[in-house]
């Protein structure tokens, strides 16, 4: 049986209050304060597509030791219309995160807002078709919008990841078809920040209406499923109940259109279908049918019929269910233009260094920066970070004696930790502190999603994979894990 077999979500924990972007540029388009209700989630300074996608990813890949747990994988497809390196495999830099092994596929896949489906497709060919076994598949986006557009409300930043295999199937895959049109409802040229976006019946009329059902239609006819027994529909737009008119025009009830999200999160772009996809698995039930389609420059539609092994899989996900509880409001509309680049702070003196990545060392070191590998000792059994050629016990020192040892996984406690105003920090005051793990081992780490006075020594945290920091000379950027208190 081909399908999914684990699925994963992320959503970043800080969300825009609409009403808090609406109020600021009410004097110039008052029209946005039609948009003004609910929340968008919002990035953090540090993270991008590819933290994100990695978060999604450890999600749907749980387990202590990601050397085991994640060993079965042999394939990785990262989409997204945002990545941040144009001549980079980004997958790379997710698989090397969580630790996959060097001898995989990667592949990323962009250019569209539904990579994500696309990739979800041609996983599951592969594996149908027997060059894979086990693939893994994350979609992520951190879309940019002008300061007072429709966008900048109805977008969201978010991710999610499924895991494609032939055992332990949680939905079967039953058919899937796609429509390939050059309808452009809306472009970003290569020297570009922000979408083009073209008038909106016009998307709507000839576009969606047009094309979707097409999509629906040949994919219900693969599977040899009637419009009438789907019990969930997925298709993410920002056009109010045009999802349930697709829906009506296919023979599919209205009733069974799924919520996008859209007050809890907004649309979050390539990524939407899967993190919609995501959350219907788990909400769903066995023996249910589930329609995921996506639109861009025509349409996938993947339809999928839920196993008896999906009520275990709740157990073990968070999903995007527990990232949208994990939350906070934010109503400060300037730390939303200054995280998104919309508006130039002034940095000061301190942020005056050259950020130059020694990429030799960032090479040699690879699965220390990426997967927060350290190392421990086969003749004592202790574990240390960084990994060296010798032993850190004092009874112990054997020499070549460490095998790698997995920190990402692993919770650990705040030892000691200070609140600096003096360095530069995108969101001052800029927390760090030595972080202690009860296998052994400790290290200095940046603190990332905490609240001032809300933890102290002893605080558990987890480790989580962030941007360390910005060489905007070079357009490179550096990524290493940080600490965030438990519960953030």
């Amino acid at each position: 049986m081909l399908g999914i077999t684990a699925y994963g979500g992320y959503i970043p924990r800080l969300r825009l209050q609409r009403k808090a972007a609406a109020s600021a540029n009410a004097w110039y388009s008052p029209g946005l304060m039609g948009q003004a209700k609910g929340e968008r989630a919002m990035a953090n300074w540090d993270e991008d597509s590819i933290t994100m996608a990695v978060e999604a990813a450890r999600d749907a890949l749980p387990g202590s030791d990601p050397f085991i747990a994640r060993k079965h994988i042999d394939a990785i497809y990262l989409a997204s219309t945002t990545l941040p390196f144009a001549d980079r495999q980004n997958a790379g830099i997710v698989a090397a995160a969580l630790s996959l092994s060097e001898d995989i596929q990667s592949t990323d896949v962009s250019g569209s807002q539904r990579a994500g489906t696309t990739a979800l497709i041609a996983a599951l060919q592969a594996v149908r078709g027997g060059s894979l076994k086990n693939a893994l598949v994350v979609a992520a986006d951190r879309r940019r919008a002008r300061a007072a557009s429709p966008q900048e409300l109805q977008f969201g930043d978010g991710a999610a990841g499924l895991c494609i295999g032939m055992d332990g199937v949680i939905a079967e895959f039953l058919g899937s078809h796609s429509v390939t049109v050059d309808f452009i409802d809306h472009f970003r040229g290569e020297a570009e920040a922000f979408d083009y976006n073209w008038e909106e019946r016009w998307i709507r009329d000839e576009g969606i209406v047009k094309i979707v059902p097409r999509a629906v239609a040949g994919a219900l006819a693969k599977a040899g499923v009637a419009g009438a027994a789907v019990d969930h529909f997925i298709f993410p737009t920002v056009f109010a109940k045009l999802d349930a008119q697709v829906a009506k025009s296919c023979g599919i009830d209205p009733a069974k259109v799924r919520g996008n999200l859209s007050d809890v999160c907004g649309e979050t772009g390539s990524a939407h279908a899967l993190v919609m996809l995501s959350h219907a698995l788990e909400e769903a039930k066995p023996g249910q049918v589930i329609v995921a389609c996506a639109f861009g420059q025509g349409c996938d539609a993947l339809v999928f019929r839920t196993t008896g092994a999906l009520e275990k899989a709740h157990a073990t996900h968070r999903g995007v269910g527990g990232s949208l509880k994990r939350r906070k409001e934010e109503t400060n509309y300037m730390k939303w233009l200054s995280f998104n680049g919309l508006v130039e702070v002034e940095k000061g003196m301190r942020a005056e260094q050259d950020k130059k990545t020694a990429l030799t060392v960032t090479y040699r070191k690879r699965d220390m920066l990426f997967g927060l590998v350290g190392g421990k000792c086969r003749k004592c059994g202790t574990a240390q970070f960084p990994r060296a050629r010798i032993c850190v016990n004092p009874n112990c020192k054997a020499v070549d004696s460490q095998d790698p040892f997995s920190y990402a996984e692993l919770p650990g406690k705040i030892l000691s930790w200070s609140a600096d105003f003096l360095t530069y920090s995108m969101d001052p005051p800029q927390h760090y502190g030595m972080v202690t793990f009860e296998e052994g081992g400790r290290f200095l780490a940046d603190f990332t999603d905490v609240d001032r006075g809300t933890f102290d020594s002893g605080t558990p945290v987890r480790m989580v994979f962030r941007i360390k920091d910005f060489d905007d000379r070079r357009g490179f950027r550096r990524y290493f894990w940080k600490a965030v208190p438990q519960g953030n």
